[in-house]
């Protein structure tokens, strides 16, 4: 490209003490839904981390000696400051991360302003416990105070609703921030970063460093004054930060991925279950961690479950994110859409029948989006249960759907890959809903629903998809340190 063309490009810098920094190396940014490069990322490293991490440590003491009433205030001015740049928000995210612009503005810029207000009112609401020894002429109490500086680490599918899952309680708490989104989608970071002073927040409490997991990732969970991590994304990275963060011996929340099964009973009523299966499995393209992948269906429906599920989604649009009639966007990367479908091919390689999408039906693209990341709703019938794409967490639009006979063996067939994130039970049987629902390794469990969220609740799973929880109190515990203060008197 030309010199006027890259001018054109836009330049993120870092956040570090409450100033836009440059950095002197930059990585190139795609739009998923073009195939071309459209922002340059700073490449942080140690350097950066480590001006970002005393900026935090600096504003520390003035910042968690606020009253929670204060911190309060300056969080839900910064929720409306977001709220009022809902559309430029949403169209960056859209863009950014190839979403669609109908998800971005009804789901992922609603719930990152809903993030900041939640914990804003949440902080207001927490008591601490207290007991008596009257024998002992003793009365014990507990106290809670900031832990310190907070090193979050976002991943790219939802980049502004999670960022500010983690912000909002570290912040809220007391804590001050340095916080990492993933390197490909940076841009709604950066532009919160501009509305922090005028929300309120005093310089160095929130420090946004851009850059890859490799290297400012890493410099962040290796850094000895960040007592915590909390980091959403893949379990390969987790592992590798447990392994970095073990010698400091840091608190650690981890909200890894899920393999979530959906389980349709005969008695389930189709005409709720089928539209909603199809979102659950293909809403954002299919990379919320989530998604339905694994669709289990009793065999006396299965073969009309399978019928009106694939016409279903192939009532789904993919194209360009920006236009309002498209329902599926394109995918994060080149990489990414490869590795996507690769395991559509492993599938039909094993003997499984693909029923519509990848491969099967014809993707037709308008003209600018012909180089860009996109693959058809993708619906795979007939796979084992030991098949790659039955244990894997694929994340991408692609579903595998197959028969069960019985209540008893579809437990054990749901429970039986190493996540445990969410799962999703369909049936108008209540005594069975509560049944399925208590043996199901799954930290969350949907029945006749999916991704409906009460924040005050706990979020997170078991097994492979995490460690801690997420949530009014838990999030809480997480940011907060406990003491217990026995009085003699």
């Amino acid at each position: 490209p030309t010199m006027a063309h890259s001018k054109a490009l836009l330049v993120l810098e870092n956040f570090i003490g409450g100033k836009f920094v440059p950095c002197s190396s930059y990585i190139d940014s795609y739009n998923p839904s073009t195939g071309d490069v459209y922002c340059k990322v700073p490449d942080s490293g140690k350097e950066e981390v480590e001006a970002a991490v005393k900026a935090a440590k600096d504003a520390f003491p003035i910042w968690s000696s606020k009253s929670p009433l204060e911190r309060s205030q300056i969080l839900n001015k910064l929720a409306d400051l977001i709220e009022h740049d809902l559309e430029a928000f949403a169209q960056a995210e859209s863009k950014d991360q190839g979403k669609t612009i109908t998800f971005a503005r009804t789901v992922d810029i609603p719930r990152a302003v809903h993030n900041f207000r939640f914990f804003a009112s949440s902080i207001l609401h927490h008591v601490t416990e207290c007991t008596e020894m009257p024998a002992m002429g003793c009365v014990h109490y507990t106290s809670r105070a900031p832990v310190g500086v907070a090193g979050l680490i976002s991943p790219w599918n939802l980049p502004l609703y999670l960022l500010t899952w983690k912000i909002a309680p570290a912040i809220a708490c007391g804590n001050t921030v340095v916080a990492k989104p993933s390197e490909m989608t940076s841009v709604t970071a950066w532009m919160m970063c501009k509305l922090l002073e005028k929300a309120g927040v005093p310089p160095g409490v929130v420090n946004v460093v851009f850059g890859t997991g490799a290297k400012a990732g890493e410099a962040l969970v290796c850094h000895p004054d960040v007592p915590l991590i909390s980091f959403t994304g893949s379990t390969l990275t987790a592992q590798r930060i447990t392994e970095k963060s073990a010698p400091h011996c840091k608190r650690l929340s981890l909200e890894l991925g899920g393999k979530n099964p959906a389980i349709i009973f005969d008695d389930a009523d189709l005409s709720q279950c089928i539209p909603t299966t199809v979102r659950s499995s293909f809403a954002n393209q299919g990379e919320i961690c989530l998604c339905t992948s694994r669709i289990f269906v009793q065999r006396g429906i299965y073969s009309e479950f399978l019928k009106r599920f694939v016409a279903e989604a192939k009532k789904w649009k993919t194209g360009n994110p920006s236009d309002p009639t498209i329902s599926v966007g394109a995918l994060i990367s080149k990489e990414h859409l490869e590795k996507v479908r690769n395991y559509v091919k492993k599938a039909q390689a094993e003997g499984a029948r693909v029923l519509c999408g990848e491969g099967v039906d014809p993707l037709a693209l308008p003209p600018g989006n012909q180089k860009g990341y996109f693959m058809l709703p993708t619906v795979i019938a007939e796979v084992k249960d030991e098949s790659c794409c039955m244990q894997e967490e694929i994340f991408g639009p692609v579903t595998c759907v197959v028969a069960f006979d019985t209540e008893e063996e579809v437990i054990q067939r749901a429970n039986g890959v190493k996540y445990g994130l969410a799962a999703t039970v369909w049936s108008s049987n209540v005594g069975r809903v509560h049944r399925v629902a208590h043996r199901l390794q799954s930290g969350l469990v949907w029945t006749n629903c999916w991704l409906v969220r009460d924040l005050n609740l706990p979020f997170g799973g078991m097994k492979a998809s995490g460690i801690g929880r997420e949530g009014a109190k838990d999030s809480y515990e997480f940011f907060t340190e406990i003491k217990t203060i026995t009085i003699k008197h």
